[in-house]
């Protein structure tokens, strides 16, 4: 899958493939994802940067975009957040806004199901071999799938589903070591590990966890 950055020669067909994709997955989903991937749109069109990864606008002229109210704004921004879509770059102070930034890759993950009702030549294009650190650097030893319930049973589905390279090399070796209301602890088989999934995967991994349960929300990789 390509990353998607809005520098060079080809940045305007980027964008338009990053939209094409959102556009494919709300026509895809019901009437509540379609108005939420919309609204994104409209911010994303208006006011985000692409150059800069930066989306700085208030609550108020979000509810004037969306003709909805300031509460809605609140609702739908932190849906998004969840979904991992945006997140917070710099926390609003002294009556400056926020400024926050899309994560590219993520959204493209999960619209990925819905390429091919764009056409095979879209899913040729975005689809190429993702450039991220994970495809250079492999663990010495590839560890065996460990058994799972639960809670990190139903994560690790979610994962392989959505990339299974990466599942095999970094997260199928994984044991729950313990979990409370809010954080999930990860035992991996060394220490390089814990340290590279803690390092370069860890937004990932956390974003599966709170899919499965919104309460757990930190997720956490210790070594031997």
């Amino acid at each position: 899958m390509q990353v998607i950055r809005a520098v060079g020669r080809e940045a305007a067909a980027k964008k338009y493939d990053l939209l094409s994709a959102m556009m494919a997955h709300g026509l895809a989903g019901d009437k509540h994802r379609q108005r939420l991937v919309l609204r994104l749109m409209a911010l994303i069109t208006t006011r985000y940067n692409w150059q800069r990864d930066e989306l700085t606008i208030g609550q108020r002229e979000i509810a004037r975009l969306w003709c909805v109210d300031e509460r809605t704004v609140k609702r739908e921004m932190a849906k998004l957040r969840a979904l991992g879509w945006i997140e917070i770059k710099q926390q609003g102070a002294r009556g400056r806004v926020s400024v926050l930034g899309l994560n590219l890759d993520r959204i493209l993950l999960d619209t990925k199901a819905e390429w091919p009702n764009i056409g095979p030549d879209f899913v040729e294009r975005v689809g190429g071999k993702r450039a991220e650190p994970t495809s250079n650097v492999v663990p010495l030893h590839r560890p065996e799938p460990m058994p799972a319930e639960g809670l990190w049973a139903e994560a690790r589905t979610r994962l392989a589903e959505e990339d299974p390279a990466l599942f095999d090399a970094w997260f199928a070796g994984l044991i729950e070591a313990e979990r409370d209301e809010t954080c999930l602890t990860l035992f991996a088989p060394s220490r390089f590990h814990a340290a590279y999934v803690q390092t370069h995967l860890l937004e990932r991994l956390r974003i599966a966890v709170q899919r499965c349960d919104g309460r757990v929300g930190k997720v956490r990789l210790i070594g031997p």
